[in-house]
This record gives structure tokens, sequence and C-alpha cells, in this order.
């Protein structure tokens, strides 16, 4: 048995998530790019780009992995690209997104050998969470002025619009889309292409596919512009676990027990947004509430039902644990960074890369 903690990356489940993508792309003709910000794990790079036209990145590293790792189409955008980034970026990427105007007149120059881009911002979204919304007052993400970017369309060929966020509503997205439209209806006349970004959950059960493939073949042919969808969580989504083991439990008002991982270091955004993590089948009369090791009181990973008592040495099994999860792992209080391990389509499982203490040690000097 593998050492816990580990993340499992399932790839029949991870397979799944591609296939829907890949029937995307024949309904609506749009191309399908990898978010790396949500899930950059490359050993499983392999089976992804069967079905998929390759990366987008918001940082220079990201977008060097993606070149490196992943291979085919690769995009470049980050909310601030430094001067000495600039010229690495252009090297490595296929088309460059920028953040505003005024970093595309300070460094579009640089960038005029590729295509070049711009992020617009249309005010609205379907964001659920303020921290994640880029239509939130005072937003540093993307232009809304037409005029302003109308003064600069010499200069760019295509745009990136990201303005949903675990969208799992396609009348949400088609109306937030057809806002979209009604404001910026000039610029996309000019474009060439319009990166539509990630947050539509297309691979949700019940999910309309036909619909929004053909809402986006509408918007491409309505504009003349080739669409981009940048996918993260709609990719991976139930796809890999985060495998552990009880350490100790204790009453105290609840049945606590202790695993050995940690919210804060292996599954941060439950931290962030306040969620629970997901065990299945979560039934039966011994209710936990699961709790992380480290010393932050709050790291709970949330209660559940257990078929049987919960003992030191049971096994835990938390669900869904793969976009935002191995690109936000740390290494605080010097807790044990998970394994890494693929479940291949043939049924075995190989440990992919392991961490040690000179890995934290390296971390912090």
């Amino acid at each position: 048995m593998i050492q816990t903690p580990y993340y499992l990356i399932d790839k029949a489940a991870l397979q799944e998530n591609l296939r829907q993508a890949a029937r995307l792309r024949e309904l609506s003709g749009a191309k399908i790019l990898l978010a790396l910000k949500c899930f950059a794990t490359w050993p499983v790079f392999d089976l992804m780009r069967e079905h998929l036209d390759g990366s987008t990145s918001s940082s220079l590293f990201e977008l060097k992995l993606g070149r490196e790792k992943f291979g085919g189409e690769t995009h470049a955008y980050s909310v601030a690209w430094s001067d000495h980034e600039i010229d690495e970026a252009v090297a490595h990427a296929d088309k460059i997104i920028f953040n505003s105007v005024s970093q595309l007149q300070r460094l579009g120059d640089r960038a005029a050998a590729i295509p070049r881009g711009l992020r617009l911002n249309p005010q609205v979204s379907a964001a659920g969470y303020d921290l994640a919304d880029p239509a939130r007052p005072f937003s540093r993400l993307g232009e809304s002025d037409v005029a302003r970017v109308e003064a600069v369309m010499d200069r760019i060929d295509g745009f990136m619009i990201h303005n949903n966020c675990e969208n799992r509503d396609f009348a949400r997205f088609d109306q937030l889309l057809g806002e979209t439209e009604a404001r910026f209806a000039p610029l996309l006349a000019r474009a060439n292409w319009v990166s539509l970004g990630g947050g539509i959950h297309f691979t949700a059960p019940g999910y309309p596919l036909e619909a929004l493939g053909e809402r986006l073949r509408t918007f491409s042919q309505r504009h003349g512009v080739q669409v981009y969808l940048e996918p993260g969580e709609a990719l991976v989504q139930d796809s890999a676990s985060l495998e552990v083991t009880v350490l100790d439990t204790l009453f105290n008002g609840k049945q606590l027990a202790v695993v050995d991982a940690a919210t804060e270091a292996h599954m941060l955004d439950l931290l962030i947004y306040r969620l629970s993590a997901r065990v299945e089948p979560d039934a039966g009369p011994h209710r936990y509430m699961v709790c992380g090791r480290t010393c932050l009181a709050g790291d709970v990973f949330g209660e559940y039902d257990f078929p049987e008592p919960l003992v030191p040495g049971s096994r835990i099994s938390l669900r869904d644990a793969a976009g935002y999860t191995m690109v936000k792992k740390n290494w605080f209080n010097g807790v044990a960074m998970p394994a890494i391990a693929v479940k291949e389509l043939d049924g075995h499982t190989r440990v992919v890369r392991e961490f040690g203490y000179q890995d934290y040690v390296d971390s912090l000097g």
C-alpha cells in the first residue's frame, strides 16, 4: 500500500470528462485549452493532450510548463507582465494576452512577433464568491471601456473574457454572453479570436452540452471569430482523491478524527471558500468531524457519517481533489506533502512523485 497522504488521480474518471470536452469541440468548433492555474499535474498530460488543443497560463512558469509538458497551442496571460519576463514569455507562447491597455502600450511592441490579445471585463459575472468575482467593484481584471480599447485595436488580434465561475446553469451563461455581446459588439467585429475563459461547468451531470455547443457556434459565426474555452475544474472534476489515514480519535462534544493531511496545506480552497470536502458514501450510524493535523484550530475537512467507528489506521478518501489542490499545496507546519499517484486506464496504480524532508528544506532557502 502507498503511504498516506497522497493524491490519487484516476485516469478513467479523467477520461470521461475529456470525452465530453472533445464532444463539445465537435459541436461548437471551439478550441479547448487546459487552464494550468487549476490543474498542472503533468504526469497525466499524455491523456489530456489527446482530447484538448493546448494549455493556457497565468504566469511565466505556467506558460513554460504548458509549452514543455503539454504542447499544442500555448496561450500566455498574466495580470501584469514584468519587464524582465516579457521576452521569455513571447518565446514560449503562440498568443499573448495583456490584462490592460497600459500593459499593451508599454510592452506590446516586444510581443509583436505573435498574436496579441487583451482581456475585456464585461462587468457582469456568474461568480458565487466575491473573492473570485472578476466583475467585483474596482476589479483590476481587464478593460471595460469600449472607447479605450477601440483606440488600440490596431495592435491586438483577439480578446479574453473570463466571467464564469463553476457556472452549471446554461441559461445564466447564455444571458451573460448576450450581455457581453451587446456591450462589446464593435470590438468583437474587429477581432480574429475570442477566449471565453473557464468556469463553464459543462461536465456537470445533466448539463445541456448540445445547447452550449450551438450557442458557441452561433457566437463564432456571428462575430467571425475562433472561439477558445479555458476550462479547469470542468475537465478534472471528481477525477482525483486525497487518500488519508486516521491518526487519532477523541471526543469534545462531537466525535473527532484527526488524519495525516491538512486543509490549509493540501486542500486550501476548503478554507478559502469555507467548504467541506466530499466523502462517499457519507452514510452510517457513526458521525465524525474529520480534522487535519496542523495547529490551525479551523483545520477541518467536514463532518461525515461512517458505517463503522473510526480508529487509528482507518482510511478515508476525500473526493474531488484534483482542481486547485496540487497547484496550491504548501509546507505549512512542515506537514508531510502528499505523494502523487496515478491509477492508469488498465487499473494499476503508480506513484509519480514523492516529497521528503529535503524538499521542505529546499523550499525555504
